[in-house]
């Protein structure tokens, strides 16, 4: 935020259990309800992390996480959902989506399906993991008790009930080397402009440990079929990692990913064939990385196109949300808006309506997972300077 500018912060307990955040800037006041929608040690698990959130074609919010029995990223995760029928004020109860006994399920990314032969409907992809076994231990291949698997599930009735999981590993997979790939986390797309509209793309990124790729994987058929995008050419300035995309005006993709010994700026590149191929990843000055995954989405809310990226607002630490709003296809995010000023980790962003669209994020040193409302004006004050 505006070096200038001031942050108050005042805390009450509602009777929908949110805690109102009030940020003052220069550029005015904002107050942003905020709900706890995952709580670690409630609802029988230790941790929830990685969320994921969608808006259905009803209106309804479905919020996905990881359910942790510890902070390990491979300790048994079941993966979660909650659903909101008022824009994120009240959230209903609890439900396990899928538990695999002795695998552990990670990145879930969702989407939902406004177009195609499968309109209305929801999917979920995401890992499965043997119990115990990261990234940096899991075999190449697709078989196996020690491989990684990527499943697909979908609901058709906005998220009530889901389909058994499906393997799509030999669909989004390469052989060898590759040993780990990653959904996201966040969500994915489908795209509605262009020779490509109706497909439905989901970001990906692949090992091994330490020498991570990011591309995407597509389906032309709602997600019957799925075929494989090459990785995006690295600028030999580190590695993208976790990533998220979005479609642009001209009906071009962009993708904006976490940095892994980048120098402390996302990185992002760009396709014009819907995702099958990729611009060389380039360092993004405006958009800062302490090493976290960011969000990104496509809206309308400040009057024209433009792009939403959250995340925090700092080279060095997961601290002080922050989301970045683009007006020129990622170019540049000359604007931003403050989120949340403490402990503030993976996020994912949802247009709601009009000007406001609602932020899923990670906080307090990930013991929580809150949802917030955010205004976005079209006089948003400048971004900060950030080292």
């Amino acid at each position: 935020m505006d070096p200038t500018g001031t942050v108050a912060i005042r805390a009450r307990l509602a009777q929908a259990a949110a805690v109102i955040v009030t940020i003052t800037m220069l550029a005015g006041t904002a107050d942003l309800a905020l709900t706890d929608v995952f709580v670690g040690g409630e609802g029988g698990h230790a941790v929830y992390r990685i969320p994921s959130i969608i808006r259905t074609t009803s209106g309804r919010l479905l919020a996905f996480a990881e359910a942790r029995g510890s902070q390990s990223d491979n300790g048994s995760n079941d993966v979660v959902v909650r659903s909101s029928d008022d824009a994120g004020t009240t959230w209903g109860a609890m439900r396990t989506v899928c538990d695999e006994p002795g695998r552990s399920l990670n990145n879930p990314c969702a989407v939902n399906l406004t177009s195609g032969p499968h309109a209305g409907r929801i999917l979920l992809m995401f890992q499965s993991y043997p119990t115990g076994k990261g990234e940096g231990s899991v075999a190449t291949g697709f078989d196996g008790p020690y491989t990684c698997r990527t499943l697909v599930m979908h609901s058709d009735d906005r998220g009530e009930t889901w389909s058994t999981p499906r393997d799509v590993s030999r669909q989004v997979k390469r052989p060898a080397p590759v040993t780990s790939v990653a959904t996201g986390p966040g969500i994915g797309i489908q795209l509605v402009s262009g020779s490509h509209a109706g497909r439905v793309v989901m970001p990906f990124n692949e090992g091994p440990a330490g020498k991570w790729r990011v591309y995407a994987a597509y389906s032309d058929d709602g997600g019957d079929e799925w075929k494989l995008g090459e990785p995006a050419p690295e600028d030999n300035a580190g590695h993208g990692n976790e990533v998220q995309m979005a479609e642009r005006a001209d009906g071009s993709l962009l993708l904006v990913a976490r940095q892994f010994g980048g120098g402390g700026r996302r990185k992002s590149a760009v396709s014009t064939d819907g995702g099958a191929s990729w611009s060389t990843l380039q360092a993004v000055p405006d958009l800062v990385d302490p090493s976290c995954m960011g969000g990104l989405i496509a809206t309308s809310s400040v009057g024209a196109p433009c792009l939403v990226c959250t995340g925090p607002a700092s080279a060095k630490d997961r601290t002080n949300g922050q989301a970045w709003i683009s007006t020129d296809g990622g170019a540049t995010w000359p604007r931003a808006l403050p989120i949340y000023p403490g402990s503030f980790a993976y996020s994912v962003p949802v247009v709601l309506s009009d000007s406001r669209v609602g932020i899923l994020f990670e906080r307090d040193s990930t013991s929580k997972i809150s949802f917030i409302t955010l205004e976005l004006p079209s006089n948003a004050a400048p971004a900060a300077k950030t080292p």
